[in-house]
């Protein structure tokens, strides 16, 4: 079946760069006009060119024709991206690419999807994983996500190669909260290490951030063990861990006090204040991801968000 790629960005040549090398991908970017000349997407992922299966069009009809669409759009905008197009995903199965927890409904992509495209197949595609590894043939592991079994097999199938390999599952809002959740304890990291606190601080800000990641989503009525997989505990070792990653980088601005590009979509910022709102709303104990959303609101500078954490009650792990 056609599958199109929505969203010229890093992540989305990149699975695209992946997929062309199988068999005919599309994909579609608002200014694809470098794109189409060079063959490479040299502002966001230089040195990967396009194999022969790879096209490149700006218009979206085209695009749109694809049975399966891989939506890598940001979390944030995907939204309205779906209300402009609404009679284009029925039937379809549409994959968003995208992490975090959107701010206006306070729900994660693949339940946007739901939402905003009934008759959609949805699904989510998520893990561990930099663009350029992908786009470069790196061995990658991912999770495939949908409610539907059937689809879940298909996708799968369909979307698996050589050097991707993914792994699948029903639960979706596990995978939502994994790739989202991550994110947040990434900033906490890397304002961690910004800061010179250093690999211990470090380690302990990654396991007790894995311990909120698991209370969140057991919560909502996720499956534990899909947090302990790619999309949870794999994804959260990446980002944590690599200057590789947008929301880790963040993190080392805030800790070392330094401005950071305004231009760059960082989901994790937006997911931490959206998670605040949840997390005060329900009740539920979230001091990492408090902290982290208090900083980028500028209600709290980072050394009070660190004595903050440390001065937090002794109890039990």
């Amino acid at each position: 079946m056609s599958i199109s790629v929505l969203g010229g960005g890093a992540f989305g040549t990149a699975l695209a760069i992946v997929l062309a090398k199988q068999g005919p991908v599309t994909l579609w970017a608002r200014d694809p006009a470098d794109m189409q000349t060079a063959r490479q997407n040299t502002r966001r992922l230089p040195d990967c060119p396009f194999p022969d299966g790879l096209r490149v069009t700006g218009d979206l009809s085209e695009a749109l024709q694809a049975q399966t669409i891989l939506l890598a759009l940001p979390l944030q905008k995907l939204r309205g991206f779906l209300r402009d197009h609404l009679e284009e995903w029925n039937g379809k199965a549409v994959v968003a690419c995208c992490k975090g927890i959107e701010r206006e409904g306070l729900v994660g992509p693949a339940q946007v999807i739901f939402e905003e495209a009934p008759e959609a197949k949805a699904a989510i595609l998520t893990g561990p994983s930099f663009a350029a590894d992908i786009a470069r043939g790196l061995p990658t592991a991912l999770t495939l996500a949908a409610h539907d079994g059937d689809v879940a097999r298909r996708l799968q199938k369909q979307l698996s190669t050589p050097t991707l390999r993914l792994y699948r599952t029903t639960d979706t809002l596990g995978a939502e909260l994994g790739g989202a959740l991550k994110n947040v304890v990434a900033i906490a990291c890397g304002t961690a290490m910004g800061m010179g606190l250093g690999e211990s601080a470090r380690a302990a800000l990654m396991t007790r951030g894995y311990a909120e990641m698991q209370r969140m989503a057991v919560h909502y009525g996720a499956q534990a063990e899909t947090l302990a997989g790619l999309s949870g505990f794999g994804d959260l070792t990446l980002t944590c861990t690599s200057a590789g990653s947008r929301n880790y980088r963040l993190g080392l601005s805030l800790g070392q006090e330094v401005d950071f590009d305004a231009s760059i979509t960082v989901e994790g910022a937006g997911t931490a204040r959206a998670v605040a709102q949840l997390a005060q709303r329900d009740g539920l104990e979230m001091p990492i991801t408090m902290a982290v959303a208090r900083v980028l609101d500028k209600q709290i500078d980072v050394k009070a968000a660190v004595h903050g954490l440390l001065t937090r009650p002794l109890k039990e792990e």
